[in-house]
């Protein structure tokens, strides 16, 4: 059931995603940015809503007060990565436009890349280490004084539940550089939507917001340490399950002073 289940999600992805990405690239010589984006966080709407009826996934979603308020106050999301289903669930639920940090290539992609290099993210080229983190740093200071949220995955790629990738210091980086708190957020996607699977499967994917962690004095690797404890945290909570092969912490209660000697 949950093969076929997937294989009508895979369907409604296919037959929405070509007419989406002409609309969008003809949409794009008159829509402005934030326009754009909202028309794909539509498009993206309907494939997380498809997945909670055609295969059974439920997000539930805490921490969302820790959210900054305000029309262009700044946000870096630091976000769990295990699965595709938190790169399309991030728009839907965010209240202020996001832009992805991705390597070019993806531009590439018939549709859905077109309609991504019509929108204002931030497409580098990950050969010229430099002179990416260069273009992040000068396009995320433009984007973020605009309102527009920074949204990076830090360990890079997706990592299998229950697992830990290395956490790059990008973001913490880039937070650093433009003054902007970073916001830690862990996902239990891989329960429902495993790495690289095609079958997904019935069940609660939790949503967990952190609170706001200011950069302004912080070096980007000790922000990056702070970061990736409470998403680990946070994972072993949310999912426990995951994490039982792990070996238990060791005691920290402090050992019993000695009995007194006899004289």
């Amino acid at each position: 059931m949950s093969f076929l289940r997937s294989v009508l999600h895979a369907l409604l992805m296919l037959v929405t995603v070509v007419p989406w990405g002409i609309w969008m690239v003809t949409a794009s010589i008159w829509a402005t940015g934030e326009e754009m984006y909202w028309k794909a966080a539509r498009w993206l709407g309907w494939q997380i809503r498809g997945a909670r009826v055609l295969c059974g996934i439920e997000v539930r979603v805490t921490g969302m007060e820790n959210l900054p308020t305000g029309k262009t106050s700044p946000a870096i999301l630091l976000v769990k990565h295990q699965s595709t289903f938190e790169t399309f669930l991030m728009p839907t639920l965010m209240p202020h436009p996001l832009a992805y940090v991705f390597k070019r290539e993806l531009i590439y992609i018939p549709f859905f890349g077109w309609a991504m290099g019509r929108m204002d993210m931030i497409h580098i080229d990950r050969r010229l280490r430099t002179q990416a983190f260069a273009k992040v740093v000068e396009q995320g200071k433009r984007l973020l004084a605009q309102g527009i949220w920074v949204i990076m995955f830090p360990e890079g790629t997706r990592i299998p539940r229950g697992q830990k990738g290395t956490y790059k210091t990008g973001g913490t980086r880039l937070a650093v550089e433009t003054g902007a708190p970073v916001i830690p957020i862990a996902v239990t996607s891989a329960k429902c939507w495993p790495r690289k699977a095609f079958v997904k499967h019935p069940g609660v994917v939790d949503v967990s917001i952190g609170r706001p962690i200011p950069s302004e004095g912080r070096e980007a690797d000790e922000l990056m340490r702070e970061v990736e404890t409470w998403i680990e945290a946070e994972m072993r909570r949310l999912d426990p399950e995951a994490y039982a092969h792990e070996a238990p912490a060791a005691a920290t209660t402090p050992a019993a002073p000695p009995a007194p000697e006899r004289g």
